[in-house]
């Protein structure tokens, strides 16, 4: 028999769809569904970038990415999860594609980012969402839940941290010598923003590198290398010593809300270490905690696994 066909066109795809059986049409859904669209909103003159994927009629999940880097450290994991998810995954002020404001007209702080990317939610019309908390992400993240707990239906923690048990004694000694002495510390830790330290950080805790892309760390490397961008990465490195004093707050939060909690986290990582995942589990018993072989960037090492775990905050 010779097929039929009809066509479909999206904003970004051109898809061709056999009509004829069951499996040719479930697989084009599936396509249109996995296509990533590449987006730009205005935020209080802040041009903002974003990544969206998945239909709208699902769950919305905000993925909030880490220091240094930008929303295209969840490239292999938006296909994963927008099968089950409306994906947005925007880049800070400062970070990738968005907007870069001097530091005289916009203050590289926690609170200023978090109210940026919350208006963001706003804008694009995100009423309900869970959040996926990366490094920074988590206080951005925890930030906009706290300030708006009725619109957070779960959280997911990669390396996300809101206890002092996750902050590893080994990646935060050149933090605590920053805070205790800024004006002798400044210029010394932008070494952490040197193309080997950044794929240094990358390959932590892998046990087969060559497995890692490496266009990861030097699109992170050439973001960093943009003038003004390393003095903007200091302003936040100093400013992080202020998210630990919000410790208390997150988790009453956390207490107070019962938000449902997934966590993976690797058993490597230097930066926020495995006790911070567990910690959750004080606050809510039900937080389901997955500790994994692997370092920091596991959503690039593991992404099959990491969207495994966080798609149970659909599981009721």
């Amino acid at each position: 028999m010779i097929p039929s066909f009809s066509f479909y066109h999206t904003s970004s795809i051109f898809v061709e769809v056999t009509i004829s059986s069951t499996t040719s049409r479930d697989l084009a859904f599936s396509s249109i569904m996995t296509t990533v669209k590449y987006k730009t909103v205005e935020v209080d003159s802040v041009n903002i970038f974003y990544r969206e994927s998945g239909s709208p009629s699902l769950p919305s999940i905000l993925l909030l990415h880490g220091h240094g880097s930008s929303s295209h450290v969840f490239g292999d994991l938006i296909p994963l999860l927008s099968s089950s998810f409306h994906v947005v995954a925007p880049d800070y002020p400062g970070f990738g594609q968005s907007d870069m404001p001097s530091r005289d007209a916009y203050t590289y702080t926690f609170v200023n980012i978090a109210s940026t990317i919350d208006r963001f939610t706003e804008i694009i019309g995100l009423t309900k969402f869970a959040i996926y908390v990366f490094d920074y992400g988590a206080p951005i993240g925890f930030m906009i839940a706290t300030k708006h707990p009725e619109r957070i239906t779960g959280i997911a923690s990669q390396s996300g941290n809101a206890y002092d048990e996750g902050l590893g004694p080994e990646g935060f000694a050149p933090l605590r010598a920053y805070w205790a002495e800024p004006e002798k510390h400044r210029e010394g830790l932008k070494s952490m923003f040197e193309y080997k330290t950044i794929k240094w950080a990358y390959t932590l805790g892998i046990d087969k590198p060559e497995t890692i892309n490496p266009d990861g760390g030097a699109l992170d490397f050439f973001y960093n290398s943009r003038p003004g961008a390393l003095d903007i990465q200091m302003d936040l490195l100093f400013d992080y010593q202020n998210n630990l004093k919000l410790y208390p707050t997150w988790q009453s939060y956390l207490r107070q809300h019962r938000p449902k909690v997934v966590a993976i986290w690797g058993n490597s990582d230097v930066f926020f270490i495995p006790p911070g995942a567990e910690a959750f589990k004080r606050d809510l018993p039900n937080a389901e905690v997955v500790i994994v072989q692997g370092g920091h960037y596991l959503n690039d090492f593991i992404p099959d696994q990491v969207a495994d775990v966080v798609k149970r905050l659909n599981q009721v």
